[in-house]
């Protein structure tokens, strides 16, 4: 090796934490806030049980409150490989540093009080930041759908060309799955409770006891601890641990995102490549170590890069529901360290990005008006019909002029590559004499639209609107978004 101290890079590391994921989301399934959670729920259960009755001292509980934070790492770790029970390695490095109270850390509770309860307080508080951060993105989704509500471009069906929308109207498709995902995700965030003290089957046998069988303090007990943890209700009955199914929510939420996400960074790929539509570009950035002029859409491309994997993990946590055996089997536990953290750390990476780009989509009218006049004078005959005969044209010998010009039109473009020349053709052709002053206004984009400009201006009255207003400190100055790598 040489002198260099490269043994960091030695190891695997996962790319959420080292690429896309921001730092808070990362903070949340970090040891430290694992653990100092562990030490806090500790502390919330003394407290508690010192309220109800319980012989615990004020001296014990300031112990405690002055080491939560405090983790001896390297002590745990050690203690672990001895006793292979990851709880009762740190309540034995805790112990240690708080020798006054050990007689009663963790009295009565069993390994998922700290496990359980931690996970969901880790979920409720990533659900307060993905919510945010969804709302932006919304937010600034909203002012580019108002911005373009009216540029017409041309709408896809089969991937064909189709009848016109507008830049806006479109964005307002992707809006509309991002509030629908917000109402998911919101759910799942009310919906949560707390674990709180359950025992070891759930039946809080071991508090009962400790309480000399009052039932009212137990229950007393539990509604406590949850109000210290800073929920409002608990879980009335558990297994061992909370049901895996909330798990599947979140999850199953999250991976719904992921699939908005994909859609909607799929769809500026295709608009990318059909230079109507480009996300940010840096001055510096280089799209290819080949081919210099390229400007690849890398951040849509990332985005549905790590959309996919989150959309695979739900899976996971349906599989793991699924397979939990009567209160409860440990199987759930290595597969829940990866599918949570990294259902939450994809949400949150794909969320930064998506932001990045709907701060900085760069629309090009000109592309698109050219793009719509290769299409529109065959949209157009229709019209072109209905205008002669309004002017005292047959209809039918109208039709089978344009029938006969559409076609010769189309194998200019198809066989020869040439512009579409309908409208010249058209114009040639005396027998469309009466209408030539009205092509201008027959062939107008903008009245292929329809209602597209209104509908914008509706959806984010009646839709868009009332959800931002919940948000209102989170979208009140958003910050321009730079992207790490």
């Amino acid at each position: 090796m040489s002198g260099n101290d490269n043994s960091e890079y030695e190891g695997y590391r996962s790319p959420l934490s080292t690429r896309y994921a921001t730092k808070e989301m990362q903070f949340l399934f970090s040891d430290q806030f694992k653990f100092s959670t562990w030490r806090k729920l500790w502390i919330f259960l003394a407290q508690a049980e010192k309220e109800l009755g319980l012989k615990i001292t004020d001296e014990q509980i300031k112990q405690m409150q002055a080491n939560w934070d405090k983790i001896d790492f390297k002590a745990a770790a050690a203690e672990e490989r001895k006793t292979r029970h990851d709880v009762m390695a740190h309540v034995h490095v805790f112990a240690e540093q708080c020798p006054l109270a050990a007689p009663i850390i963790h009295l009565g509770a069993t390994s998922c009080y700290v496990g359980d309860n931690t996970d969901l307080v880790i979920l409720r508080d990533a659900l307060d930041l993905i919510l945010p951060q969804l709302a932006r993105v919304i937010h600034c989704l909203t002012q580019f759908a108002e911005e373009f509500k009216s540029l017409p471009t041309l709408g896809f069906t089969h991937l064909q060309p189709a009848q016109l929308t507008t830049v806006g109207k479109r964005a307002t498709l992707w809006i509309q799955d991002l509030l629908m995902d917000e109402v998911a995700l919101r759910r799942c965030r009310e919906d949560l409770c707390f674990r709180g003290v359950k025992g070891t089957t759930g039946t809080q046998a071991s508090f009962l006891q400790l309480f000399n069988g009052d039932s009212t303090k137990v229950k007393a007990l539990d509604k406590r601890v949850a109000e210290l943890a800073g929920f409002k209700k608990c879980y009335t009955v558990t297994g061992q641990t909370y049901s895996r199914k909330v798990d599947v929510q979140i999850v199953s939420a999250l991976a719904s995102l992921g699939t908005t996400v994909h859609k909607m960074c799929s769809d500026i790929r295709l608009l990318a490549n059909r230079k109507e539509l480009e996300e940010p570009f840096e001055s510096t950035q280089i799209g290819s170590s080949a081919m210099a002029y390229k400007r690849n859409p890398m951040r849509s491309e990332r985005c549905c890069s790590i959309a996919r994997h989150l959309i695979a993990l739900s899976i996971n946590a349906a599989n793991t529901h699924a397979t939990q055996w009567l209160e409860r089997t440990l199987d759930d536990s290595a597969n829940r360290r990866l599918t949570l953290s990294e259902a939450f750390l994809s949400a949150d990476a794909i969320l930064l990005t998506l932001l990045n780009i709907s701060q900085g989509l760069v629309v090009y009218p000109k592309v698109i008006e050219r793009n719509i006049q290769q299409e529109l004078p065959f949209m157009s005959t229709e019209n072109i019909i209905m205008a002669m005969v309004k002017k005292g044209g047959d209809r039918q010998i109208c039709h089978e002029k344009i029938r006969v010009l559409s076609h010769e039109a189309g194998a200019q473009v198809k066989q020869f590559g040439k512009d579409n020349d309908l409208v010249e053709r058209v114009k040639a052709d005396p027998y469309f004499a009466p209408i030539l002053n009205d092509l201008k206004t027959i062939l107008d984009p903008s009245t292929f639209v329809g209602r597209s400009p209104q509908q914008v201006v509706e959806f984010v009255e009646e839709e868009v609107k009332p959800v931002l207003a919940n948000y209102k400190e989170s979208i009140k100055d958003v910050k321009s978004v730079s992207l790490a790598i």
